[in-house]
């Protein structure tokens, strides 16, 4: 026993140290924000006054070979809100030339090149009737299989500040049923930066497909569409827009088809010190219809406007003051569960 013992002992020795000989480095980060939400919900019903907060811890890992190219990956050590599941990443390999390219799990490439368009702070918000399904981000055709891989240009490809990006993935076997299956998707983005004197400007695109199957039948569009963008920082203002246009299907206990969607962001910020002001508008507009392959004749609609404002309070610290209303229309109609709510919190990082 006691010689059983000492050879055990030498065995987590022995890979104790080679595990911290070859170990690759972790980086970590995460966060934590908590704060109160006031809702005023157009129903009549009571206006509510909740708690919300949500913290996360993220692990990142990374080494390069001896040839130059660099490996790396991330994983979500905890995700403490609403939402179920650790998200982790795939694999990203960063060759000397500087560019990339993402392996399981990679993603869509028109999603990494939507321009970030300002708008409130913090968690206002309010939850519109699930009949409503117009869109209001600009990537939201942005889909993917876990079986996928994205490349990733370095900088100045074929012209002083473009980066560009192409991504596929496939079937993952899965079988249809009477759920929707993802079978095979692609993207295309790109990102153009210059100046203008004073000003400058960022412009991005991307254009994407997808393939879906329903009881060994093909719906009659998938998630498909494209986006285009521009963002213009002078000094401490920044100013941008968005558009969006495209078809969406979606699943859950309602199969959905919407067609004709449109998105429309515009948005302004402004930093004056430790203080930022941001204000931003959305439209977003889409024909629905829960009968895959047959398509809607009345458009649902979703407009918000958003502000806010952030104080750096310390290093890694913010606090938040958010506003936000929105109005919603279910098939032409008005439906009663737009309104407006309000949020007062502090987000810490690190």
């Amino acid at each position: 026993m006691k010689k059983e013992l000492l050879i055990a002992s030498a065995l987590v020795s022995t890979l104790g140290a080679a595990s911290v000989a070859n170990a690759v480095t972790a980086t970590m980060s995460g966060g934590y924000h908590t704060g109160l939400v006031g809702k005023s919900v157009d129903d009549n019903t009571s206006d509510t006054t909740t708690r919300v907060s949500e913290g996360s811890f993220t692990v990142s890992l990374s080494e390069t070979t001896d040839g130059g190219v660099g490996i790396a990956s991330s994983f979500m050590l905890a995700n403490e809100d609403v939402n179920t599941g650790l998200e982790t990443a795939g694999l990203t390999l960063t060759f000397t030339d500087g560019s990339k390219l993402d392996v399981i799990s990679a993603g869509n490439s028109a999603g990494g090149h939507d321009i970030s368009v300002p708008g409130g702070a913090g968690e206002a918000g309010l939850t519109v009737t699930t009949a409503n399904r117009a869109q209001d981000g600009l990537d939201f055709f942005n889909v993917a299989t876990a079986v996928g891989v994205e490349w990733h240009s370095a900088a100045d490809f074929m012209a002083d500040g473009l980066k560009v990006s192409a991504s596929f993935s496939t079937d993952t076997g899965a079988a249809p049923s009477a759920s929707l299956v993802l079978e095979s998707s692609w993207g295309l983005g790109a990102t153009y930066v210059t100046s203008a004197g004073d000003t400058a400007l960022t412009i991005g695109a991307g254009l994407a497909d997808s393939d879906w199957k329903i009881n060994t039948t093909a719906p009659s569009t998938g998630s498909n569409g494209f986006h285009v963008g521009f963002s213009a920082v002078t000094g401490d203002l920044t100013v941008a827009a968005g558009y969006a246009n495209g078809d969406k299907v979606g699943g859950g206990t309602t199969e959905y088809e919407i067609s004709d969607n449109t998105v429309t962001q515009v948005g302004a910020k402004y930093v004056a010190g430790d203080i930022t002001l941001s204000i931003g508008y959305t439209a977003g507009e889409g024909k629905d219809s829960t009968t895959l392959g047959t398509a809607g004749t009345t458009e649902d609609a979703k407009d918000t406007l958003a502000a806010g404002i952030s104080y750096a309070v310390a290093s890694g610290v913010t606090a938040n003051i958010g506003f936000k209303d929105i109005d919603s229309k279910n098939n032409g109609a008005t439906d009663t569960k737009g309104g407006t709510s309000w949020y007062i919190g502090a987000n810490m990082s690190f």
